[in-house]
């Protein structure tokens, strides 16, 4: 008994030297980890500062090369005639640095371009389906660059809104009306719609329709009217302003003025063709009628009669009771 008691203490000695190693080497394990860890974290810290500098570099470098741009290719002759196609081609330089610069950020941040590029291609088909409005605006602004059915400066009427174009965008073309609205049209809906280019010619013609009494003379109508045209210093010699009969309306006989102006004198002359041809009808005595319209009388007219007077009536009471009290 005495020789088991004392070998006692060698036997509980080894177990416990074995949870010692296990334990010392568990804690260098976790230590090395920690250690690592600390060297990933240290290594995401770095490239993450590193990645938001070259993201702002890239937004200057974005910027001076738009500018750039614009500077080189206004020196040509082509797209310094047509603000179009210089304001889309710098937009153009500015999307496709911001491209580069966002690829390179994503590649500090341990993305490989191999991986963003099989990402791409496989979710190519998802992308253009969710993309589908803003991609056919992106083609149908390349579209409108080709085909050029207008310029920035040139007023448009599309789909009902008319204005002056202000820029042509990757997505949207910019418009501003007579009131200063800025109005924006997707690309898309432009190219799909009817494009009226109301300055697309150098001249524009006039309509302007008047309306005379049926016992007024026209000819001479039609003379007065065209004498007044033919005196504008704005009104075109060629083609020769037109005055004809274009209606016979209820109440009126309706002569039409024809006359070709300037562009930049549209509006103007319009409205100083409209005033004048007012005056000279007045003054050759030719009247321009108001509408005329005929009472007539109902089938029972005495119903009528019995049915109206007291209401009449009522409303004379009423008034004569609201002067009373004021």
């Amino acid at each position: 008994m005495l020789m088991n008691f004392l070998q006692t203490p060698a036997v509980l000695a080894e177990p416990l030297a074995q949870v010692v190693a296990a334990g010392e080497e568990r804690l260098s394990v976790d230590a090395a980890i920690l250690a690592k860890a600390m060297d990933l974290l240290g290594d995401f810290a770095v490239n993450l500062t590193v990645a938001a500098i070259i993201f702002v570099l890239t937004l200057v470098a974005a910027r001076w090369a738009s500018g750039a741009a614009r500077r080189i290719l206004g020196r040509t002759r082509l797209v310094r005639r047509d603000p179009t196609v210089l304001a889309f081609m710098v937009q153009i330089v500015r999307v496709v640095v911001i491209i580069i610069g966002m690829i390179a950020v994503l590649q500090r941040l341990g993305v490989q371009t191999t991986s963003i590029i099989a990402v791409l291609g496989a979710a190519s088909l998802a992308v253009g389906l969710a993309l589908q409005g803003t991609l056919s605006n992106v083609a149908a602004g390349v579209m409108l660059l080709i085909l050029r059915p207008y310029r920035v400066g040139e007023v448009i009427d599309v789909g009902g809104a008319s204005g002056t174009v202000q820029r042509l965008d990757l997505f949207t073309t910019q418009l501003s009306n007579a009131n200063n609205h800025k109005i924006v049209i997707p690309n898309s809906k432009v190219l799909s719609d009817v494009i009226i280019n109301l300055t697309g010619q150098r001249t524009r013609r006039i309509e302007i329709k008047f309306t005379v009494g049926y016992g007024d003379n026209l000819k001479d109508a039609c003379a007065v009217l065209a004498s007044v045209a033919k005196i504008n210093d704005k009104v075109l010699k060629d083609p020769p302003p037109w005055t004809g009969v274009t209606g016979l309306l209820d109440s009126a006989v309706q002569i039409t003025l024809h006359a070709w102006v300037n562009n930049a004198d549209w509006w103007q002359t319009q409205a100083d063709l409209m005033q004048a041809g007012k005056e000279a009808l007045d003054e050759a005595g030719i009247e321009i009628p108001f509408p005329h319209q005929v009472e007539v009388p109902a089938k029972d007219a005495r119903f009528a009669r019995v049915v109206m007077a007291p209401v009449q009536a009522d409303a004379v009471e009423g008034a004569a009771s609201d002067q009373g009290r004021e």
